[in-house]
């Protein structure tokens, strides 16, 4: 049975026409499951509705 992740992968390298040897698919789940795993932490943090989205600099 797929995992969704070994999915995306087939989806996107076959959508960008890219060769991924079957050694490399380890590696690039390991990747997809870290950066899955940091973006979560950041969608988590609360910050209040006036949080501007970057300070602004004038001169």
């Amino acid at each position: 049975m797929a995992e969704p992740l070994d999915d995306y992968i087939d989806a996107v390298t076959k959508a960008l026409a890219l060769p991924v040897e079957e050694a490399w698919r380890a590696s690039i789940r390991a990747n997809l499951e870290v950066s899955l795993r940091l973006g979560r932490l950041v969608d988590e943090f609360a910050l209040p509705d006036e949080a501007e989205p970057a300070p602004v600099f004038t001169v």
